[in-house]
Order: structure tokens, then C-alpha cells, then sequence
């Protein structure tokens, strides 16, 4: 695990130092900012029709291999940027395809790299693990930004795409010689009583669709990722508008939210029994957070609020990813995984847009007291019809008799 985690730590500063470079080239080609997010539109595109594919080819294929070719592909689309770019023969057109060969390979790397970090440690262990992996992601994420400036100064754009490359063939290397923890919940390619149908697509849509506990998940972290996380959209309106700072004010409240990010991964990491309803307690905390953020008369009072936001946001993440991948017994949890990366991507692309028109509607203070309204109304209307639910009793039978509730009891079952 321990090795897993450097491998991620690497391969996550490589990923964010690549992204950081994708989005000055695309502008540097093109001088469009529409361009800048039609690139990354076009490389979040594919999980919405081919997540539920690619989870099925976790659950059907060895988790190490297909880890392991997932990220030597990856190298190899990296490494192809990275020659168009340093012989100067990189159009928007090759670029574009790249991105979206990109996305499809991931949407088979992310269920597999995510499921194969919990078969080394214990069970009743992956809830940590899955911290650890929020720590990781979060330093990744500002060792690779920071990389980004420096590599592109010193040696060139291209030298970044080449650091990716060898990043991903670090992890390659690496996952050979990973070995399952005693206790781990084993994975057994194309396993089940009915191997056929186990291992349909169909077969991971439904359980989820029927899983009231995944629905109430996505319930809330749905509303929550439109109305309530895209803190770089709304705090900067908010920071460069109302209050007056400008792009340094902004930086320091983007570092603070990371700073929050690495602190809420660190105590989710300690998280034992997560559940959809702590989710939905932290999410409802996080909206209020964010109301009270929405009315801040300064910015020292917003940098005070930002940072219980982060945390309580990375632990809500944290304890929401535990429940995903330790819910759906072991043959199914690539294509819920799947099915889970499809419905995220359809909040990424349309969550900006709908906050974008709340803020143009109400302003940057107005779309985070009403989003944060929305949050927690949600949930708590959602919390009083659970109560409200009360199961009708079944009789069961007994030693020396028949049931007498046989009409509920055929039913029930």
C-alpha cells in the first residue's frame, strides 16, 4: 500500500502538471478560452457513454493487468504529445483526438486503479485507504501545478507531456510486484454462480437502480456538486467582484481550499464506518458553511470560512467514495464504479453551466446563500421522508405452525 501510494502520488503530480500545460497550449494555439474548455469537455465526454463498458472490463478482466495496460496507454498518449509538441506539429485537430483517446482509456483506468488499491489492505481497512487516496489526489494536485510553471520555464512545454509519460510507467512498474493483504476482499475475474450474466452491464445498472442507498448518494452529491462545489467558479466571482481582491486574493483563497482538501483527507482517512447519512449531514454542513460564506463582509472572514468548507467537503468525499466502493458485493463494484463516473460526468458538464446562470440571476452572494438553501432543504426533505417510511410488519413462519400473513409474506418475498 505503501508503494501503491507513492505510485499514485507520482502519477497524480504528473497528471495536474499536464493539465496545467494542456490548458496554456490550447489557449497559446488558439487564443480561445471557449477552446481551453471544449478540450476538457472533449476529454470528460467519453465516461458518459463508456464508463459502465469500461467498469464491466474491470469486472471481467485481472485487476493488475488491466491496471496495468490502462497506464502503459496512458504513457504512450503522453509521450505522442509530448514528440507532436517538441516537433512543433501539434494542431487543435490532433489535440482534440488525443484528449478524447485519453478519456476512454481512463474509463477503464479509473474503476481499476480505484478497486485495486482496496484489495491491499483488509476490509474493514478500506475506508483508510481510500483517505489515504483523497491525501494523495490533494498533493498530487499542488505538487503537479506547482511542477507545471517551473518544467514549462526551464525546459519547455513538451518536457511536461514527457514527465506524465514516465510517471505512468512508474505505476506500470510498480503494479507487478503489489500483493493482496490478508483479509482483502478478493476479486475473481468473470467470478459468480451465473458467470454470464454476472458479468453483463445490464447486471451493474440494475443493481445500482435499485439500490436505494447508491440513489440516495447520488441524490446528494449530485445537488451538491451543481449547487454547492464549484468553489472556483463561485468564490472567484465573489473574491474579484463584491469584495474587491483581485487574482492574488483569489490565489490565496484557492490555496486555503487545497490546504482544507489535505486536512479533511486526513481525519476522512480515519473514518471506520462510513454511511450515505454522514454524507448527507456533511454535505447539509457544508451549505451552511456556504450561506454564511455567501453574506462575508471581507475577505479575512471568507478566508475563515473557506477553510472548515474544504475540510468538510474532502471528508463528505471520502466518506462517500468508501460507501460506493465497499457497497456492491466484489464482482460488481467496477460496473457501479462504471455506472457512478457516468452520472459524475454528466454533473461536471452541466453543473458550471446551471451555476453560471444562478449567478448571472442572482449574483456570486446570491448563488451561494440560494445554492446553500437548495443543499440543505434537499437533504432534509429527503431525511423526513425516510423517517416517514415505516415498513409493513411480515409474519414469518414458526416451529408448529404456518405463517398466518401468508399474502404479505408472498409479496415480500
Amino acid at each position: 500500500m505503501r508503494w501503491w501510494s507513492v505510485a499514485n502520488l507520482v502519477s497524480n503530480a504528473g497528471t495536474w502538471m499536464q493539465l496545467t500545460v494542456q490548458n496554456l497550449l490550447v489557449l497559446q494555439i488558439t487564443g480561445s478560452a471557449a477552446a481551453t474548455g471544449l478540450s476538457m469537455s472533449v476529454q470528460a465526454a467519453p465516461a458518459l457513454l463508456m464508463s459502465v463498458l469500461g467498469g464491466a472490463a474491470v469486472d471481467r478482466w485481472p485487476r493488475k493487468v488491466t491496471a496495468a495496460v490502462s497506464q502503459a496507454l496512458l504513457a504512450v498518449i503522453a509521450f505522442t504529445t509530448a514528440v507532436l509538441v517538441m516537433l512543433d506539429r501539434l494542431d487543435m485537430t490532433s489535440l482534440m483526438v488525443l484528449a478524447a483517446v485519453t478519456g476512454i482509456v481512463a474509463t477503464v483506468d479509473n474503476p481499476a486503479c480505484a478497486l485495486l488499491g482496496n484489495d491491499l489492505v483488509p476490509a474493514e481497512d478500506v475506508p483508510s485507504a481510500i483517505g489515504v487516496g483523497a491525501l494523495v489526489f490533494n498533493a498530487g494536485r499542488l505538487a503537479g501545478a506547482a511542477f507545471a510553471g517551473v518544467t514549462v520555464g526551464f525546459l519547455g512545454t513538451s518536457a511536461a507531456y514527457f514527465a506524465n509519460g514516465f510517471s505512468f510507467l512508474f505505476v506500470t512498474a510498480v503494479i507487478p510486484f503489489l500483493r493482496p493483504a490478508a483479509g482483502a476482499v478478493r476479486h475473481v475475474a468473470g467470478s459468480g454462480k451465473h458467470p454470464r450474466r454476472d458479468l453483463t452491464v445490464r447486471e451493474g445498472l440494475t443493481f445500482f437502480a435499485r439500490r436505494p442507498r447508491l440513489l440516495a448518494l447520488a441524490g446528494v452529491t449530485g445537488i451538491s456538486a451543481v449547487f454547492g462545489r464549484n468553489y472556483g467558479l463561485t468564490l472567484a466571482v465573489l473574491v474579484t467582484g463584491p469584495l474587491a481582491g483581485g487574482a492574488g486574493a483569489f490565489g490565496t483563497v484557492a490555496t486555503v481550499l487545497a490546504v482544507g482538501g489535505i486536512v479533511g483527507a486526513v481525519l476522512g482517512a480515519r473514518l471506520r464506518r462510513p454511511s450515505v447519512r454522514l454524507v448527507g449531514a456533511l454535505a447539509a454542513t457544508g451549505a451552511l458553511l456556504q450561506m454564511v460564506a455567501g453574506m462575508s463582509p471581507s475577505l479575512a472572514v471568507l478566508l475563515v470560512l473557506v477553510l472548515p468548507m474544504a475540510v468538510v467537503e474532502s471528508v463528505s468525499d471520502t466518506a462517500g467514495t468508501a460507501v460506493l466502493q465497499t457497497d456492491p458485493p466484489a464482482h460488481l463494484r467496477g460496473r457501479v464504479l462504471g455506472v457512478w463516473g457516468a452520472v459524475g460526468t454528466v454533473w461536471s458538464l452541466g453543473g458550471p453551466p446551471a451555476l453560471g446562470l444562478l449567478m448571472e440571476l442572482a449574483g456570486p452572494r446570491g448563488a451561494l446563500i440560494s445554492g446553500g438553501l437548495i443543499i440543505a432543504g434537499s437533504i432534509g426533505a429527503g431525511h423526513l421522508l425516510r423517517s416517514r417510511r415505516t415498513p409493513a410488519p411480515v409474519l414469518l413462519r414458526t416451529p408448529d405452525a404456518d405463517a398466518t400473513g401468508r399474502p404479505a409474506l408472498e409479496a415480500a418475498a
